[in-house]
């Protein structure tokens, strides 16, 4: 009588190449997703840079010495090492008198603007001479003082050195003696 040895254990061949396609597909997967979130992660960067573009052109605009005009402008501005266009609309706001609008849209100047949907960052500003003085009483940290009196009231107002506000308890200096006992944790 004779005896078979044992039949050698270990993958087929269909058994490996199931499982490198598997391995391949989850590899494709996993690529996938990383080119994805590098995709996503320079279009954030994109899209803030050109939010700060939009809003240096509006704070250029507020801050110069002289009223925007009203109507479409365009320029172009090199910033981190790119170039940026941008677009501003100044136009009249309706409710409020002498208060401008203003619209500054930003893109990559590589980007086509073929429709509005290519502009990376779009913001929104007020400028204008609508504020009037105030007028009543208003709080000392709100106002400057009139030449010789109070905000509001015409007279002179001198406070005693180093008085305390009515109804309010004056303060003392903290002396660390003076401070409770750390209550000790388990």
């Amino acid at each position: 009588m004779r005896l078979l040895a044992p039949a050698a254990r270990g993958f087929t061949l269909i058994e490996v190449l199931v499982a490198l396609a598997i391995v391949t597909i989850g590899m494709a997967a996993l690529l996938g997703t990383l080119s994805s979130a590098a995709g996503t992660a320079s279009y954030l960067q994109d899209k803030s840079l050109a939010e700060w573009i939009a809003l240096n052109q509006i704070a250029t605009t507020r801050l110069s010495q002289t009223a925007p005009t009203k109507g479409d402008s365009e320029g172009e501005v090199d910033y981190a090492g790119r170039k940026w266009k941008w677009s501003q609309t100044v136009a009249d706001m309706e409710l409020i008198p002498g208060v401008l609008r203003i619209d500054v849209k930003v893109r990559p100047s590589d980007v086509v603007a073929s429709q509005d949907n290519a502009w990376f960052a779009s913001e929104s500003g007020v400028v204008g001479d609508a504020v009037g003085p105030p007028k009543g009483d208003m709080p000392s940290w709100n106002t400057t003082p009139a030449p010789g009196g109070a905000p509001g009231t015409g007279t002179q107002v001198t406070p005693a050195p180093n008085a305390a506000a009515p109804n309010s308890t004056p303060l003392t200096p903290f002396n660390p003696t003076d401070a409770p006992a750390p209550v000790p944790q388990r």
